[in-house]
């Protein structure tokens, strides 16, 4: 597979952002979100997933942190579908069981050209630091959206908020991991009988 890098930016009149990603990385990892919360959920995906990221995001956080977040996982999907290109030679599936004390999280991904996101998760807290539960969602569903993967997110034990959080972000940079992969036995080929994903 050739170098999966990539470098987006989105610049609208409630964020302006920048990112850039290497796929086949050691896990560096740069990001100022003004979001300490999702800045340390962002490194565990990083490292985890062994892809570089560098993030800058200047957002309209004095209304709140949505656009923040929500864009920022629209313009991490659009890196990464620009960043993994044709496909060809990948393992394409992934998947990752976590747990971080009495947490247990599941995420399994599908590179497959259809976004959806699919959950099951009930977090015992509203907010975990400054970071409203519910915008974690718009992340996802962002990421989801402009990455074209289908993504299922299930914490399947979890009493500490911050631990089922850390879990699931753990879990998907894992399963990031694997499905970004080289398959040496699909080498030059698409994961897929259709050819195209």
């Amino acid at each position: 597979m050739s170098a999966r890098i990539a470098s987006v930016s989105r610049d609208t009149l409630e964020t302006k952002i920048k990112v850039k990603i290497n796929l086949d990385g050691t896990g560096e990892f740069v990001c100022n979100t003004g979001i300490g919360f999702l800045d340390h959920m962002l490194e565990q995906v990083a490292r985890h997933g062994q892809i570089d990221m560098n993030i800058e995001v200047d957002g309209d956080r004095h209304i709140d942190d949505h656009h923040s977040v929500e864009d920022l996982g629209i313009t991490l999907g659009q890196a990464f579908d620009k960043a993994v290109g044709d496909k060809k030679g990948m393992v394409r599936y992934g998947h990752a069981y976590v747990p971080l004390d009495e947490a247990l999280s599941r995420v399994v991904i599908d590179f497959s050209g259809r976004p959806g996101l699919f959950k099951e998760v009930e977090f015992t807290r509203a907010s975990i630091g400054s970071l409203d539960t519910q915008s974690m969602w718009e992340f996802f569903y962002g990421f989801v959206n402009h990455a074209r993967v289908t993504l299922h997110i299930d914490n399947l034990k979890g009493v500490n908020a911050h631990h089922q959080a850390e879990s699931i972000f753990k879990a998907f940079g894992r399963a990031l991991r694997m499905a970004l992969s080289a398959d040496e036995r699909m080498a030059g080929q698409m994961p897929s009988t259709k050819g195209v994903l």
